[in-house]
């Protein structure tokens, strides 16, 4: 096993979509995604659909450290930025609709 980046982390967020408009996660993530793009710390996003269930999606998004993803998650942007995608959260599939994780592994 190699050493980690030092520092990462990795914010990982669940979304449903409705059965009224299959595709307005793609939408609001692809928006939220370039008003974004050059947010200090904020390395790359992903959104990942659920292979069994396609109303299920994610957005998993990499930092350069918890310091860098906790300042902008505080910070006066963030509400407005990611309101597109805010109504779509799951947290009726998951006990938390968001998870964060320190990179401590990888090859």
């Amino acid at each position: 096993m190699s050493a980690a980046p030092e520092g990462r982390v990795r914010v990982l967020i669940y979304y449903r979509a409705p059965a009224d408009d299959p595709e307005v996660i793609a939408k609001s993530y692809h928006a939220v995604s370039q008003v974004l793009a050059q947010t200090p710390g904020l390395l790359g996003n992903e959104l990942l659909r659920e292979v069994t269930d396609q109303a299920g999606f994610a957005v998993l998004s990499e930092w350069e450290s918890l310091g860098a993803f906790q300042q902008w998650e505080t910070g006066t942007t963030h509400r407005g930025n990611t309101s597109p995608m805010r109504p779509y959260q799951d947290r009726e599939n998951h006990a938390k609709h968001y998870g964060i994780y320190e990179v401590v592994g990888s090859y």
